[in-house]
């Protein structure tokens, strides 16, 4: 089919864009950049340059594209991750604005399928269960990550509530592989080196992860099947900090974190710090792999790690 990629240039619209065209859809992606459109072209896909929030420009880019299904992957969070002054503020106007700008350009083009990019790490906590579609969201969440939830949420709940579109919103865990924070040449892992990413407390926040060409795949997949709706696509092993930071560590080839009280890390980082470290809900992906027919190449990040850093 005919799709329209907005966020075709980064880290998942990147990965994204050659797995559509290998799996024999014809690809329009969109970014911001001549220079990053010249890359879409590249990889055999049409490009187009626009903006979001101009909702005459972005109907008209995806008039002329008409698409039969579109694909949300825009965000734009900072090249470099610290948890303690994280600006969230520009991707919450894009899953909130931006989400609405694209379901009505979709709609004015004629296109009836929207699948929309959203995260897997926003359930409220609950200790020892993995969280399903239909549990509550964590609205309560530390700033500026409570807003960041309160965003995420308008933005599925736009998708799949828009009565013309058959909407899926696609819930991915910690993204890891090229282009990612936790890439061997990503932020996250420059701080491993630096030994500046400790294990907190118990190391108890449990965490959901995906490679980023499982991460795909899954978006191909929803692009082809499975009904309106929401679906956490993550690995099979959901797992506390304390059991993945060591491993990650010996992938990347260098010391294994040390440990800080919690109250520390409270008073360094602030208590979002502290959610994520301790208090961190996982995902199931039961009803991603039952309706999307989508199994991850990479069933646990111990194996994924491996191969991504290895």
């Amino acid at each position: 089919m005919r799709v329209f990629l907005a966020g075709a240039s980064g880290a998942l619209g990147r990965r994204l864009t050659p797995a559509l065209l290998a799996a024999g859809h014809e690809v329009t992606g969109m970014t911001r950049s001549q220079e990053s459109a010249e890359r879409i072209r590249q990889t055999g896909a049409q490009a187009v340059v626009c903006d979001a929030f101009d909702r005459e420009q972005l109907t008209e880019a995806m008039r002329e594209a008409e698409p039969e299904a579109v694909v949300h992957q825009l965000t734009a969070l900072p090249d470099e991750y610290d948890i303690r002054k994280i600006d969230y503020a520009p991707t919450n106007r894009l899953r909130t604005e931006g989400t609405r700008n694209l379901l009505d350009a979709a709609a004015a083009a004629g296109a009836r399928r929207f699948v929309s990019q959203s995260i897997a790490f926003i359930y409220a906590p609950d200790s020892g269960t993995l969280a399903s579609e239909e549990d509550p969201l964590y609205t309560e969440a530390p700033a500026p990550f409570g807003e960041a939830i309160a965003a995420t949420e308008s933005g599925d709940q736009q998708v799949v509530q828009t009565p013309e579109m058959t909407g899926l919103v696609l819930r991915y865990g910690f993204f890891y592989g090229p282009g990612t924070y936790y890439a061997a040449d990503g932020h996250s892992a420059s701080e491993f080196r630096k030994r500046r990413l400790p294990i907190v407390g118990r190391g108890s926040g449990v965490f959901s992860w995906v490679h980023v060409d499982d991460a795909a795949s899954a978006t191909v997949a929803a692009l082809e099947q499975g009904d309106p709706g929401i679906y956490n696509v993550c690995d099979d092993e959901p797992a506390p900090m304390r059991e993945w930071m060591p491993v990650y560590a010996d992938a990347l080839g260098t010391k294994r974190p040390f440990k800080v009280p919690l109250w520390v890390a409270r008073l360094a980082a602030g208590r979002l710090a502290a959610h994520f470290a301790t208090g961190l809900r996982g995902a199931s992906n039961t009803k991603a792999k039952r309706e999307l027919d989508w199994q991850p190449r990479y069933a646990s990040w111990r194996d994924g790690f491996r191969e991504a850093l290895g």
